[in-house]
């Protein structure tokens, strides 16, 4: 072990030496395991992997980027156990299909010496990870509000359309309450839409059902959106200066952002893109001098008509 040690700390100075040039048997070996596309911000998350991937390899001829996606928490468990011995990987980026079913399969990864970097979804056991990158979800609550609160007054009208009922549904909603405490904002009710499109729609429809005065909704999500603007278009109510403010930066929502769109005028980001983060950070872990582990955590952007364009990636599937 200590020969391999120094084997790869002498690789990893002529890396440097030579910027970036190496042969096969000198690769840096990173593992990307993440869950099969199954909803929209997943397959964005995939294709900003796979972008990813093209750019640092590019970039870092010495790194070669594994990128396996799983259908279910017991394949992603098997994939982990092949990036450890079939390619002898020195890091591990991993997005968790569930938490507590990755724990233990993670944790041996990171007892053969890898590198572990985990993403979105924590392990149900602390200090596994050298690097956790997440959304940060109780700034998407609170942005949220705070933009609520620019456009309403005192005695306006918001429902709410929740994801599904999990720890991190928890935190958006808990802080987008907090924040719109005291502002005189009656929120009529809140329903879980488990963010999707069709149970956003239907929410939406009871909501319209027995609420004829509603002057904004909270969607927290684009998929829920989506569905929230079906149901106005159809109940001829979205022209009646409500408004509408999703979450995550589906490439729809921005553009539609980007054309002055009065109905979704904004959203606040929740990036699929931390994926490729990840990957960056990972890299960096192996060719900077500076530190990298700890915890990085994404700002949750509001996505206005000034600053869209920035967000906006029309070759991603999200």
């Amino acid at each position: 072990m200590l020969l391999r040690n120094v084997m790869k700390c002498a690789v990893f100075a002529g890396a440097l030496a030579l910027a970036g040039t190496a042969s096969a048997q000198d690769k840096i070996k990173i593992g990307v395991s993440y869950p099969t596309p199954t909803h929209a911000w997943a397959a964005g998350m995939n294709w900003h992997a796979e972008q990813a991937e093209k750019r640092l390899e590019a970039l870092y001829p010495d790194v070669d980027l594994i990128l396996v996606n799983s259908k279910d928490s017991s394949a992603q468990a098997s994939a982990l156990e092949d990036l450890v011995s079939v390619h002898n990987v020195d890091a591990l980026v991993v997005l968790p299909f569930e938490s507590e079913p990755l724990t233990d399969p993670v944790l041996n990864v990171k007892k053969s010496g890898a590198w572990i970097t985990v993403v979105d979804r924590g392990l149900s056991q602390p200090g596994i990870e050298d690097l956790y990158v997440a959304g940060n979800n109780p700034e998407l609550g609170r942005v949220s509000a705070q933009y609520m609160k620019t456009r309403l007054k005192s005695g306006d009208n918001i429902v709410i359309l929740r994801g599904i009922p999990t720890v991190i549904d928890n935190e958006r909603f808990d802080a987008f309450m907090e924040e719109i405490e005291g502002s005189g904002i009656n929120v009529l009710d809140n329903k879980h839409a488990n963010w999707n499109r069709d149970d956003g729609f239907e929410v939406m429809q009871d909501f319209l059902s027995r609420f004829p005065d509603i002057d904004a909704v909270w969607a927290q999500d684009d998929d829920i959106a989506i569905g929230v603007v079906a149901a106005l278009k159809q109940a001829g109510r979205d022209g009646d200066g409500m408004f509408v403010v999703g979450g995550a930066g589906m490439k729809e929502i921005i553009k539609g952002i980007m054309d002055g769109n009065e109905l979704m005028p904004v959203d606040v980001l929740y990036p699929p893109a931390m994926i490729a983060t990840a990957m960056d950070l990972t890299v960096s872990h192996f060719k900077s001098n500076g530190p990298v582990a700890g915890r990085y955590i994404l700002g949750a952007t509001l996505v206005t008509k000034d600053n869209a364009e920035s967000y906006y990636f029309p070759d991603s599937p999200f």
